[in-house]
């Protein structure tokens, strides 16, 4: 028999997400459009509006750019088409930080203006205080260790992490922080299955993977990079499709079809109405 609970006729909540902890793993994807989210909804527990949007869709090199605004753009079409899945929306870089109560203004904005279930911002230890204080304020938060793309500039690149005794022990220090701060849940990012295993063994809350081992709780991964449609993944990547190149053959064939006059056929257009006879 299943230990995973019956599909809700609600939408899934941050303490369901928790609830999961240590029965079937947990299933997520990124999802930045109503229709890829419609797709995703029945079969994910929560979809991810990530800033990662930046680069897949805006051309950014990194999720660095990616403006407040734009996060709400996205999630509000998420939330339009995921009917079932918690929507969590990223933070982005420059929207946290500062202060607690910067971070709560703007956490607040997103919730408003998306109705989305929870945010997600990047940080361990030195992130608890301001996880405490949106949580206390009803702010749901995911939290997000290990290879943190917002702080690609001061990482020196998109590495993994927690290779080392002191990273290792670090970032087991900042999810036991995250947690103890009242996150309800944490992705690990591009760490060691070792380190993922240790960390999601020794919390309370669910671990959500990426590049971090089968160890976890539940898994994520960038919509567009499992189905093929991006030119460059990361290790971690499996392809689940490739229709990157079904949307280029079919792309080819319209060409084609417009450039010799088949397309459209009388098939693809109107006629004229013509008057009744009399």
């Amino acid at each position: 028999m299943s230990s995973q609970p019956a599909t809700p006729s609600r939408r899934l909540t941050a303490p369901d997400i928790t609830a999961r902890k240590g029965l079937d793993p947990i299933v997520s994807l990124t999802s930045y459009h109503a229709h890829t989210a419609a797709l995703a909804d029945p079969h994910c527990d929560f979809l991810l509006v990530g800033d990662s949007l930046g680069m897949v869709m805006h051309g950014y090199e990194t999720t660095v750019p990616v403006p407040l605004e734009l996060m709400i753009m996205h999630g509000r079409a998420v939330v339009r088409g995921a009917k079932r899945a918690l929507v969590v929306v990223d933070m982005p870089f420059g929207s946290y930080e500062e202060s607690p109560s910067v971070a709560f203004r703007n956490a607040a904005r997103v919730l408003k203006e998306t109705d989305c279930g929870a945010v997600k911002l990047e940080g361990g230890r030195h992130m608890a205080e301001t996880i405490r204080y949106l949580v206390d304020r009803g702010i749901p938060v995911m939290a997000h260790i290990g290879l943190t793309p917002q702080s690609i500039n001061t990482l020196g690149g998109f590495k993994v992490q927690g290779r080392s005794d002191a990273q290792f022990a670090a970032l087991e220090a900042d999810a036991r922080a995250v947690s103890d701060a009242g996150a309800f849940a944490v992705v690990l990012e591009a760490i060691p299955a070792e380190l993922a295993g240790t960390i999601t063994a020794a919390i309370p809350i669910p671990t959500i993977g990426i590049g971090a081992s089968a160890a976890c709780d539940g898994q994520i991964l960038v919509m567009e990079d499992m189905l093929g449609l991006s030119p460059r993944v990361p290790k971690f990547v499996k392809k689940f499709g490739e229709i990157g190149n079904l949307i280029s053959s079919a792309i080819e064939e319209y060409a084609t079809e417009v450039k010799s006059r088949s397309f459209p056929a009388e098939a693809h257009t109107y006629a004229r109405q013509l008057p009744p006879k009399k």
